[in-house]
Order: C-alpha cells, then sequence, then structure tokens
C-alpha cells in the first residue's frame, strides 16, 4: 500500500514537473531572454542621409540608397506562449520614377539572403522555408501610376497607394499597398507594410509538432529612403 501511495506521489510530481518544464521554460526563455522585438517601421526608423535643408525638385529618378531595409513581421505559437517575430535587412536595391505629381515606374529588390532576426535558429528556418537558395530575392514592381495628388513639402507627410506585381518564392500577385512618404531635403522616404498569406505565394507555414507554430498570413515591412 506504501508503495502504491509513493507510486502514485511520484506520478503526480513527474507530471507537474513536465508541466512547469513544458510551460515554464518557453514562458521564461521568450519574456527573459528573448526580449521585446523590434517595433514596426515607420518614417521615423533610422536617420535622413540627408543633411540638405532646401528640397529638390522631385520630377526625375530617385534610386534606393543607404538607410533602406526590409523583412517580415510575423506571430508565432512557442509551446502556447505568443510570440511576434521579427527579421530586417539591408539589402534592398531599386529606383522610381516621379513626374508631376505621379510616380509612373518603381521597381525594388530585397535580398532575402541578408534578412536576419535575434535568432541564428530562426533564420536557418526562415532560409529553408522561403528556399532562399533558389529563390535569393523578392521584388515589387509598380504596375500603374502611383497619384500622389500634390508633392508633400519638406517634413509633411502624405498618404498614397502602391499597385503592382509582387514576386515572392518565384510566385507572383498583384497587389495594392498603403503607403507612407515625407520629403527632407534631398531625400524621400517610403514606409509600407504588405500583408502576405504564405500559402498564396507556396510557402507552407511551419507547424512543428505543434510546439512552433506560425500563423498562415504575415507582413512584409519596408522602409525606402531615395535619393536623386
Amino acid at each position: 500500500m506504501n508503495i502504491r501511495k509513493h507510486w502514485k506521489a511520484w506520478l503526480v510530481g513527474a507530471v507537474a514537473a513536465a508541466i512547469v518544464l513544458v510551460v515554464g521554460v518557453p514562458y521564461a526563455y521568450i519574456h527573459f531572454v528573448e526580449g521585446d522585438q523590434p517595433a514596426a517601421l515607420s518614417l521615423n526608423s533610422g536617420t535622413s542621409d540627408s543633411t540638405s535643408t532646401s528640397a529638390v525638385s522631385a520630377d526625375g529618378s530617385w534610386k534606393v540608397s543607404s538607410g533602406s531595409q526590409a523583412g517580415y513581421r510575423v506571430h508565432e505559437t512557442l509551446a502556447g506562449q505568443s510570440v511576434t517575430a521579427v527579421g530586417r535587412g539591408t539589402g534592398v536595391t531599386g529606383t522610381l520614377a516621379i513626374s508631376g505629381t505621379n510616380v509612373t515606374t518603381g521597381s525594388f529588390t530585397v535580398d532575402m539572403t541578408a534578412i536576419k532576426s535575434d535568432r541564428t535558429q530562426r533564420d536557418a528556418r526562415f532560409l529553408s522555408i522561403v528556399d532562399t537558395a533558389k529563390f535569393p530575392t523578392a521584388t515589387f514592381a509598380v504596375t500603374k501610376p502611383i497619384a500622389l495628388g500634390s508633392i508633400p513639402a519638406a517634413g509633411k507627410t502624405m498618404d498614397a497607394t502602391a499597385t503592382g506585381n509582387l514576386t515572392v518564392h518565384g510566385v507572383t500577385k498583384q497587389i495594392s499597398v498603403p503607403i507612407k512618404a515625407t520629403r527632407s531635403g534631398d531625400s524621400i522616404k517610403v514606409q509600407g507594410a504588405i500583408t502576405v498569406t504564405f500559402a498564396d505565394y507556396g510557402v507552407q507555414a511551419p507547424n512543428i509538432a505543434s510546439f512552433v507554430k506560425v500563423d498562415p498570413s504575415g507582413q512584409i515591412e519596408f522602409l525606402l529612403t531615395l535619393t536623386k
């Protein structure tokens, strides 16, 4: 009888210890080790490369310059704990052309292999899922003029909608994305976030034995600093 009681007590203790490990360890890791993820990109993120105080003419060709970045923001569940995963990189190139109050053309490329988070394990999983060995870049190409309405004065922010072809993982979809833009001297900053359903681009959101589960959609964030 005593042996049975001891066995039951040991079993209850083992189960309790397992629950603490399964729930408590991920909780402690997420809240005390991993810490907070970067805030969403905004026009105030980073610093401007421009030191000029007088705005140049908007007409003409503009190119992506230093300070530009792009990446992802997704929601994960790790052993029941909610996590926001963020990865970013500065490998962004591209140009756009402005005529009057319209963006007439624009094309941008992101080096997917250069996107990094705060965890090497997450980065390795990202490279594998997106298959960067086969699809090392993502692109967005404007397919219709972006109507600005008016060119913002220096320091003012304006809203617009960019319509174009987004290519990720070798799959191209036409999308429309809200953007914000501001001018500072001889530079223009453009910020936006594209909501993406991974399956639409042939990407399988990870679900590792229900221990790590990634939502079926996430965001592609970008912040472009353009110079003439």
